[in-house]
This record gives structure tokens, sequence and C-alpha cells, in this order.
């Protein structure tokens, strides 16, 4: 069973920028697919982003697009996501994903969560 635990979450002015980082054990990180999801208070959680066990592909939502980079290292099982441009909107608890038989864009893909790291983007 994988295990997670993410890091890099804190408090950042609209413009900033974080990197957010996912550890994975216990498992074969190379063959599962890794992504990011989010969720705000009272609000659903939503997928961020995702990367597939090759690297080859990367998936984001559109709310994201060209300031999230999604990336992992399979030599270190360590799953990234490199936020910039941040807006207070990207407030949220950042989840960490795992799926052993997809790319995990939708929640009913993912097998593993992380606990979550809090990112606060203030105006």
């Amino acid at each position: 069973q994988l295990q997670l635990v993410e890091s890099g979450g804190g408090l950042v002015q609209a413009g900033g920028s974080l990197r957010l980082s996912c550890a994975a054990s216990g498992g074969t990180f190379g063959s599962y697919g890794m992504g990011w999801f989010r969720q705000a208070p009272g609000l659903e959680r939503e997928f961020v982003a995702a990367i597939s066990w090759s690297v080859l592909n990367t998936y984001y939502a559109d709310s994201v697009k060209g300031r999230f980079t999604i990336s992992r290292d399979n030599a270190k099982n360590t799953v990234y996501l490199q936020t910039n441009s941040l807006k207070p909107e990207d407030t949220a608890n950042y989840y960490c994903a795992a799926s052993r038989t997809r790319v995990p864009t939708t929640l009913r893909a993912i097998n593993n969560w992380g606990q979550g790291t809090q990112v606060t983007v203030s105006s």
C-alpha cells in the first residue's frame, strides 16, 4: 500500500510561488499515475494536475494551466507541483493522489491519498 506525505505548503502573497512535494513509500512508485487535487472550505475536492507513470503525459485543470507544473522523480519516489503566479482563489488544502490503473484526473481513479498540505494565498 502506497503511503503519501505532502510538504511545501504555506502562506504566500498573490503572485508568489510555492513548490509542493509528495514523498511516496511502501509501494512501487514508478508504476502509479500521480496527481494533485485541492479542496477549499465548503467546496468539493477538485482535480489540479496529474502525470503518468512514464512522465510522458501531463494533465492540468484549466484554472491552473500555464501557472502550475507537475513533475516526478521516480528515483526519489517523489512527485512535485510547482505553483507560480498564485492567486487568492488557489487557497486550499492540496492533496497528493495515486492511481494503480490510470492517470488520476478524477476522484474515482484514486487508490491512495496523502494527508494534505495547506496553501494560503493572501491578496
